[in-house]
């Protein structure tokens, strides 16, 4: 009987994290939260009455089978800047693909800054993530994604791997802006392309949704150009998205943190703080 080989599910990693925020008399305050497994929510200091939720994966990162979710609800009037503790690293996995979803209700006159730390894929790693954002009709949301490909440290040259990234954010449960990213194999082979990732080894995209977001564009092109990076922005009837291109990820988060201080008119998360972005 000693011969037979043991079948033993592995153990995997889930977590969800919920936080509720509302306003009482004058000053924002923790309405709810929930957490559980592997997920949970940081409310640090800050001086000044913009509250910081940190969200963190206590596992480390996420490999196949793994499932972590990350949720806010912004009420009226609230304004909130939102981010994780540290990169989200996505192992090699040959169990499928991990599970990521972030969930926000933003209200009537709020604002939610969600602006989340990079992104690192590990060599055959497979990442599934969606991102939904529901605003209310005057509510204004600044978001950002930053993803790096492999560790340069390690001198790992991402060859293998599988990312499937859909965002939607929606205004009075109407789409406003939608997109679904996916990197793989085929896409890693043709990494050099114009058409497609042209040599960059770390990417970013900062969209902001509000009223006269598009006014934003010209000043967004003005910003200084971090060396070695590459952007470009685009404005129309709300919205302005920023995409950068770089050859790593300390000159991709330098060139990201311009961008969202610009947007934001406000100081990076101070989780950011550690990462190199002065």
């Amino acid at each position: 009987m000693f011969d037979q080989p043991q079948s033993h599910p592995i153990q995997r990693s889930k977590g969800h994290a919920f936080a509720a925020f509302g306003m009482c008399q004058g000053r924002v305050w923790l309405a709810d939260l929930a957490q559980a497994g592997s997920a949970k929510l940081m409310l640090p200091r800050v001086d000044g009455d913009v509250p910081e939720a940190v969200f963190l994966n206590t596992s480390g990162g996420l490999t196949g089978g793994d499932a972590i979710s990350f949720a806010l609800q912004v009420g009226d009037g609230v304004r909130l800047t939102a981010s994780t503790q540290t990169a989200e690293r996505a192992y090699a996995s040959n169990q499928g693909a991990a599970q990521m979803q972030v969930r926000a209700i933003v209200g009537v006159g709020a604002r939610l800054d969600w602006l989340p730390q990079e992104t690192i894929l590990y060599q055959a790693s497979n990442l599934h993530r969606r991102t939904e954002i529901d605003l209310a009709e005057t509510a204004t949301c600044l978001t950002c994604e930053s993803l790096v490909l492999g560790r340069a440290a390690m001198g790992e040259t991402l060859t293998s791997a599988r990312l499937s990234d859909h965002r939607m954010i929606r205004r009075a449960g109407r789409p406003v802006w939608a997109e679904t990213f996916l990197l793989d194999d085929a896409v890693l082979a043709r990494r050099d392309s114009a058409a497609l990732l042209a040599g960059a080894q770390a990417l970013g995209l900062v969209a902001l949704v509000a009223q006269g977001a598009e006014d934003a564009t010209a000043p967004l092109l003005a910003l200084p150009s971090v060396a070695g990076a590459r952007l470009s922005a685009s404005g129309w009837d709300g919205r302005c998205l920023v995409r950068v291109l770089a050859p790593d990820g300390l000159t991709l988060r330098k060139q990201m943190a311009q961008i969202i201080k610009t947007l934001s008119a406000r100081p990076l998360p101070r989780v950011w703080l550690s990462g190199g972005t002065l």
